[in-house]
């Protein structure tokens, strides 16, 4: 049978695609290149395949890059083990793993910044966190306000802390570093060296400044957020 017209022969041996096996090879690529974006042509070459074949089964890179973070969604969300019940360390655990995930891919994971996926796992994570603060006992647009501050946060902050590990991991080590630098990375690279005289607040707490870490001051911003929903939904 004659090919469409159009239409992109694969290379002899190829892969056959699906959406599936395009997701994946597209995290693993993410993961190992540790670039901050992720190229069609490379992942192409990863499939042994042409990269205009993984447009059959994405309209686009947005789309394809949408289905790539929903399943870093889904993988935050498999995180999650704390019974219902328990919705502060629900909201901890879901956090914490999408900050995790993100900076493992964070050709992937800062795409938070701009994309909306309106996937299976964006809507679970919506659905979780509503569940969450209405158990807090919030109602109407405090629940809804709640649910903002703490998605906003996670997300914003994940991805930019995902833009930042793919700016400064080479290649070479991208795979080696990717979990460890989720775990413990500095908010401030190298030291602080000021005039005390013209910013003497920050000479009297440089010490303390450096020692500030990206997923504590992620976590404390969870912390707040909790928090918060636990004073609003108090009797007054």
């Amino acid at each position: 049978m004659a090919a469409r017209t159009g239409a992109t022969p694969e290379k002899p041996g190829a892969k056959r695609l699906d959406r599936a096996t395009i997701i994946a090879a597209g995290l693993e690529l993410a993961e190992t290149t540790g670039s901050a974006s992720l190229s069609i042509r490379d992942l192409g070459a990863k499939l042994g395949t042409d990269p205009t074949a993984v447009y059959r089964h994405f309209r686009g890179k947005e789309e394809l890059m949408s289905a790539l973070l929903d399943e870093l969604t889904l993988r935050s969300l498999a995180a999650v083990t704390a019974e219902p019940e328990q919705w502060q360390e629900r909201l901890r655990q879901l956090a914490s793993a999408t900050l995790t995930e993100f900076a493992r891919y964070p050709a992937v994971g800062q795409e938070a910044i701009v994309l909306t996926t309106h996937g299976p796992g964006e809507l679970d994570a919506i659905e979780l966190m509503l569940d969450a603060f209405s158990r807090a006992g919030l109602t109407g647009d405090a629940l809804v306000q709640h649910y903002a501050l703490m998605a906003t946060h996670v997300l914003s902050i994940a991805a930019g802390v995902a833009r930042a590990r793919a700016e400064r991991t080479t290649t070479a080590t991208a795979t080696a570093t990717a979990t460890a630098t989720a775990e413990s990375s500095p908010w401030f690279e190298g030291p602080l060296l000021v005039d005390p005289i013209k910013h003497p607040h920050i000479a009297q707490m440089s010490a303390q400044l450096l020692a500030l870490e990206d997923r504590e001051l992620f976590m404390l911003g969870v912390e707040s957020v909790i928090r918060s929903a636990e004073r609003a939904a108090r009797p007054s």
